[in-house]
């Protein structure tokens, strides 16, 4: 008899969708990472819409990955690494309340271990302000348009252009250096 995997899902908004997914496809146990918009009131919303800032929603991003090979705790670090958690007006170049950044959960399990590890980043001092990434009930998450999937597969160049130029980049050096 063999034990069937009960995949799980994560969810987080970091500003720029794109930015956020390739660090999440590297690791094993991580089936799948889409982009898409998530904790607004529009249903089936455009990116055009959700950058307009009337709908509600952020850019974000939903891993579908196996508790069995990677756990949640894992990805929540992954995910702290790839944002500034102190900047509520979004993320780095990308200004507005569609690039802001949460931790969105779907379980209480979720939420306790999100809870945890956000205090645990705001009392490690590694950053001068506080840590202001909201932690919130997981809402209806819709996936953005093909042309948004993947997107770091499908244009390279201009991925690591943006990469760079966003000062994302700049900002993981200097906050994680190990």
């Amino acid at each position: 008899m063999t034990e069937q995997t009960q995949h799980q899902l994560a969810t987080f908004a970091g500003g720029c969708f794109w930015c956020m997914v390739k660090p999440f496809d590297q690791w094993p146990g991580v089936i799948r990472v889409a982009s898409g918009y998530t904790g607004g009131h529009k249903v089936n919303p455009t990116y055009a819409e959700v950058c307009s800032g009337t709908t509600g929603h952020v850019e974000a991003v939903q891993i579908t990955y196996d508790p069995a090979v990677i756990s949640y705790e894992t990805i929540l670090d992954v995910y702290w690494r790839q944002i500034d958690p102190t900047d509520p007006g979004g993320q780095f170049c990308d200004r507005g309340s569609s690039y802001g950044t949460a931790v969105f959960y779907h379980t209480e399990e979720q939420r306790v271990a999100a809870e945890q590890s956000k205090r645990a980043l705001d009392e490690s001092g590694r950053f001068s302000q506080p840590v202001v990434t909201p932690i919130l009930p997981a809402a209806p998450f819709y996936a953005a348009e093909a042309y948004h999937q993947d997107f770091y597969k499908k244009d390279p160049a201009h991925y690591q252009s943006y990469r760079r130029g966003s000062g994302r980049d700049v900002f993981i050096a200097q906050h994680w250096k190990e």
